[in-house]
């Protein structure tokens, strides 16, 4: 899976207190796959790459590191989220219904946006706010 990649890249990174069952709700619900996962001890995960499309999240589980010192879930801060993805994906109708129909928790629903395309937004099951739209910045 090597791929030629343009520089800077950002790849979006998160923690979460249970990472495995994460994992399986994001490929399952919101159509991830997993490309590299590292257990750690006590069920944990140290290290996680989870691909959708061309777009990559990296993930693990939240613990007391040099790194979760600053980083939490957002259902340790009351579900406030301070940064979101925005993920682009071909057919948003039919990512839509497959989240709904697998219980993701839509907190905007879907519509077309005036800026164009389509998209909606959801909460993950550890308070994640996560963006889906068909309006590439880059093309559109």
């Amino acid at each position: 899976m090597d791929k030629k990649v343009n520089s800077p890249l950002i790849i979006p990174t998160m923690r979460y207190e249970n990472a495995k069952l994460a994992i399986e709700w994001l490929c399952r619900t919101l159509g991830f796959e997993k490309r590299l996962v590292i257990e750690g001890d006590n069920d944990t995960v140290v290290h996680a790459q989870l691909v959708l499309g061309n777009a990559m999240i990296m993930l693990g589980s939240l613990v007391d590191d040099d790194y979760g010192k600053f980083i939490q879930t957002p259902n340790n801060l009351n579900g406030v989220n301070t940064g979101a993805p925005y993920l682009v994906v071909e057919n948003i109708d039919e990512h839509y219904n497959r989240a709904v129909s697998e219980g993701a928790k839509i907190v905007m629903d879907i519509k077309d946006e005036d800026y164009g395309g389509r998209g909606y937004s959801c909460i993950d099951l550890e308070g994640h706010l996560w963006n889906f739209g068909s309006y590439n910045p880059w093309t559109d």
